[in-house]
């Protein structure tokens, strides 16, 4: 069974506060000598992510 697929619809600013978050993440990590694997997935897959314009109503 797939597991369910989730979209995250940010704006600008909030894109730029994930990856933040997310490198910050990985830099404590690595600080403290764990693994970032799963970080830096979460963080190609941001990065790849297309910007698409939704119309609200």
């Amino acid at each position: 069974m797939k597991s369910p697929k989730y979209h995250l619809y940010l704006t600008e600013k909030e894109h730029h506060l994930l990856i933040q978050a997310l490198i910050d993440l990985k830099n404590k990590l690595l600080n403290d000598g764990r693994y970032t694997d799963a970080v830096d997935e979460v963080i190609i897959k941001v990065l790849k992510n297309t910007k698409k314009k939704i119309r609200t109503s």
